[in-house]
């Protein structure tokens, strides 16, 4: 497996102790740090050299780091800011994300992989949307291919079934639950159901409800009126609201608490919605698609999940297969993907060797499309020559079972115990600690079976 990527990290708190203890953190992953006690010392070291990430506190002398978030957006927009605070309130979350945090971490941090996980997860999308306009052509280029496509690649049965599914679904009025592995491509294929629908001229709205917290999501789902709690300086809008008209896609639906369960069923129910801090109700028309990797049924029967949301929800299924079902479309995921990524860092299009392109044919995708999605991005940073070779992806991808009947054997628990990693990791959303306990392991060795079968 490949060492992580190197990335430069500028820390902004005033405590020293602080300072020190995120240092440690992120040069023992091989990161390169600055440090800054305040904001003016900040804006000095983001005049001095480009920095991938800031680590910005709010409590400090001087500007407030709120203040100090927007003059920090403006002066390297190109830098990810994860705001680490112990002023960890709802109401300093929603500021944080209003004025250009990626997201928010609070102190003490007791979770030092998270927070690696995050801040990788900043820089990957911040490049994204760097490049976004760089790679415009390319994106003109497939265009035509992705009206006949919905935007899915691939030429297999499987993937032609699927859209098949999508074009019968799509134009009717039901509500659409799209299941599937995670990384598959459920939300393209939820994407592809707008773009179909007699909504398509609507707002295309989504949720990921394992992502938001559960004291935030009854605000972001129905929005709030001024004044509603501290913090709420101005009415906003809710996704349910702002999605009038259009589709919103609620993914990760297998997530959603109980409580949060009873008020999306009143939505479906009345069409009706009350800002929170409101008075008065408004009436939404909103097609609603929702996803999941988790199945349902049993969550019902385990009384995880409401029965009555679930016949609301499973009225016209789609089920996204998993690459492996389809590995005849790796080929062409992975020059699409490539051709992106290339765009988005400034590089000249990159190739697949012959052997890479068997050596994808071939490999099983436990991480699906996003995996390989992940891989080519990957590629594309660390590979110098304009040709991918299979001697560069070899070492990113999990071994393949050995031969022979004992090793098939062998080869089966691996997978059988990846699997259960992955789902741990999924539904621990990626924090380590968290996983290793639900697996009934401690954290280290929980990360040694990570680095060997390369997860």
């Amino acid at each position: 497996m490949a060492a992580p990527e190197s990335l430069a990290v500028l820390t902004v708190d005033d405590d020293p102790a602080i300072r020190r203890m995120l240092r440690a953190v992120l040069e023992d992953e091989g990161h390169v740090t600055g440090e800054a006690p305040d904001a003016v010392a900040a804006y000095a070291a983001l005049a001095d050299r480009r920095w991938d990430v800031v680590l910005l506190d709010l409590s400090m002398p001087g500007e407030h780091g709120l203040d100090a978030l927007v003059r920090i957006r403006e002066q390297a927009p190109d830098t990810a800011v994860v705001v680490v605070s112990g002023e960890s309130s709802i109401e300093n979350a929603l500021r944080a994300g209003q004025r250009g945090a990626f997201d928010f971490v609070a102190k003490p941090v007791r979770d030092p992989e998270h927070l690696l996980a995050v801040i990788r997860e900043a820089v990957r999308v911040t490049r994204l949307r760097r490049g976004s306009e760089a790679h415009e052509t390319a994106v003109e280029r497939t265009r035509s291919a992705d009206d006949a496509t919905l935007g899915i690649l691939g030429a297999s049965p499987a993937i032609e079934r699927l859209r098949e599914q999508i074009r019968r679904v799509a134009p009717a009025q039901g509500r659409v639950l799209i299941t599937g592995e995670n990384g598959a491509g459920k939300e393209l294929a939820a994407h592809a159901v707008h773009r179909l629908s007699k909504r398509a001229a609507g707002p295309f709205v989504k949720l990921n409800c394992a992502a938001i917290p559960k004291d935030l999501l009854e605000s972001e789902l129905f929005g709030y009126e001024k004044g509603a709690f501290t913090g709420a300086v101005a009415t906003k809008k809710g996704r349910l609201e702002l999605a009038d008209g259009g589709t919103l896609f609620l993914d990760e639906i297998g997530d959603l608490a109980l409580d949060a369960q009873a008020k999306l069923l009143r939505v479906l129910e009345t069409g009706e919605i009350e800002r929170v801090g409101g008075t008065r109700t408004a009436q939404v028309d909103v097609r609603l698609v929702a996803a999941t990797n988790k199945d349902l049924p049993a969550a019902v029967r385990a009384g995880e999940f409401r029965e009555d949301l679930w016949f609301r929800l499973n009225v016209l299924p789609i089920t996204v297969p998993p690459l492996r079902e389809r590995r005849g479309d790796a080929i062409a995921l992975a020059t699409h993907y490539l051709d992106v990524f290339a765009a988005a860092e400034g590089r000249s299009p990159l190739t697949l060797s012959e052997d890479a392109r068997e050596l994808l044919e071939r490999y099983h995708w436990p991480g699906n499309v996003r995996e390989l999605r992940n891989l080519m991005e990957r590629a594309v940073v660390l590979v110098s020559g304009a040709v991918v070779t299979a001697a560069d992806l070899d070492p990113w991808l999990e071994s393949p079972p050995e031969e022979g009947d004992d090793a098939g054997l062998k080869g089966k628990v691996a997978r059988s115990e990846i699997e259960s990693i992955r789902r741990a990791l999924d539904a621990a959303d990626w924090n380590v600690t968290q996983a290793a306990a639900g697996l009934g392991i401690d954290r280290t060795n929980l990360h040694r079976k990570m680095r060997k079968y390369g997860i």
